[in-house]
């Protein structure tokens, strides 16, 4: 297959199964980008004075591709990988009194630790990062990281673990699915839960007297962004706490610590793994009390990670930066080609500079995520095209290295139209993604005549 003949969406070579034509992105997801960031020639590539910051802990004035690397892993012993596996241990030695170290699985892990010190790295760069991971839970950075089973789990133990009957908190209207099932569970605690839109950010007319907000942007699904840093700083002046959902930005998007959240939170399962074959949850906080708090509620429930996930998860961070950066450029180029269709209405992706949200995004993000939405016109348009798709999968969940879509409204929780596409795009080459998109729009429409 040509070059003229991915643009023009015609997916020959994709039919046979041979992919002779496309491009090594799309041949080779993600394996070559994983292959570049470990290297030989990439390391020895690094400066005396970037070798220097990894072991010294100072990664803040790192770019995000050094930093995604190094985040997280222990100063180098002879003779032992670079990333130790994953200890799989239910209780640890512990002869004596209880102090330090590590003592029974469901509290404290050593591949946990390793995660953890690397997501705060991310999420806080400028935090203090000099902890060593070996000396077990007693030693921390500034920014404390938790990490759950999954997002949902993450997201809970914020919510069950700050709110008590009597308070009140502030949720978006249109956030995410499970986000409704979340409501019903606090008003069953004798919680008043309020609730307003992401845009514009109606959340400020109904702060007054809440103990938490709970803030999610870009929104899932229809991408509106809030004002972080001015929710956050009305919210603290009426006494509020206040929550990032985290989730579809990811650290290397932006920073909710930074901009004044009190918690970071997202699921591990989306973009920033990557791969979708773990699920995960984290929260980052620099307060210790509230991290003790959070921790108190992991303990009770025990929705902790297994180690093998934990350590897959820190393995995938190393690619984090090059994933990101494929699969937001891709998103744009998509978007792009998505205006100029007719059947296409509702576009949403705040990397376009028209979008409602862009300006507002492009203060706060310094990546604008690998999501975009649309509608097309009916349910039975939007499942044709979705059946005519060859290399994007129909799945829910997003941020993976394979590109993913589905008819959001098929779920029933999501206030949206029937024909409505929340599309993730994955690290394909972007000439042969927009030739499959556009072929299968094609595709869907003559079906429709």
């Amino acid at each position: 297959m040509t070059e003229s003949g991915r643009k023009d969406g015609s997916g020959a070579g994709l039919a046979d199964g041979s992919g002779v034509g496309l491009g090594d992105g799309t041949r080779a997801v993600p394996g070559d980008g994983t292959r570049v960031a470990s290297s030989d020639n990439s390391r020895a590539a690094l400066g005396d004075g970037t070798r220097s910051a990894c072991s010294d802990g100072n990664r803040a004035a790192l770019g995000d591709g050094t930093r995604a690397v190094r985040v997280g892993l222990p100063e180098p012993v002879k003779h032992e990988p670079t990333l130790p596996g994953p200890v799989f241990a239910a209780h640890f030695h512990l002869p004596g009194d209880p102090t330090g170290g590590y003592a029974y699985g469901r509290d404290e892990n050593p591949t946990w630790t390793h995660l953890e010190r690397a997501i705060g790295e991310l999420e806080a760069p400028d935090a203090g990062s000099d902890a060593d991971p070996g000396a077990g839970p007693s030693a921390r950075p500034d920014v404390e990281t938790l990490v759950f089973a999954s997002g949902m789990a993450a997201i809970s133990a914020v919510l069950f673990s700050q709110l008590r009957a009597g308070d009140a908190v502030v949720l978006p209207d249109d956030g995410y699915q499970v986000l409704p099932l979340v409501r019903e569970q606090l008003t069953a605690y004798g919680i008043e839960v309020r609730t307003a839109p992401t845009g514009d950010d109606a959340q400020l007319d109904v702060l007054d007297g809440a103990k938490l907000l709970w803030i999610e942007t870009p929104s899932n699904p229809g991408l509106d962004v809030c004002d972080v840093r001015r929710l956050a700083d009305a919210a603290h002046a009426r006494g509020a706490l206040v929550a990032v959902d985290n989730t579809l930005a990811t650290p290397l998007g932006q920073r909710p610590l930074e901009l004044g959240a009190d918690f970071a939170v997202a699921s591990g399962t989306k973009m920033l793994t990557g791969h979708g074959d773990i699920l995960l949850g984290y929260v980052a906080c620099r307060d210790a009390e509230l991290t003790a708090s959070v921790r108190r509620w992991r303990k009770i429930v025990g929705a902790i990670p297994g180690p093998m996930e934990a350590w897959l998860a820190h393995r995938s961070l190393a690619t984090l930066q090059l994933r990101a950066d494929r699969q937001n450029a891709n998103a744009l180029v998509l978007a792009e080609a998505l205006r100029e269709r007719s059947e296409v209405t509702g576009l949403r992706y705040p990397g376009l500079p028209d979008d409602p949200s862009h300006k507002v995004a492009a203060r706060q993000m310094r990546r604008f995520g690998c999501v975009l939405s649309f509608t097309l016109p009916t349910r039975e348009r939007a499942e044709r095209f979705l059946e005519s798709l060859r290399l994007v999968d129909d799945a829910t969940s997003f941020g993976g290295v394979r590109s993913t879509a589905e008819r959001r409204g098929r779920w029933g929780g999501d206030a949206v139209p029937e024909g409505f596409i929340r599309f993730s795009a994955g690290a394909e080459d972007p000439d042969d993604l927009v030739a499959d998109v556009l072929r299968a729009l094609d595709e869907s429409a003559a079906a429709a005549g």
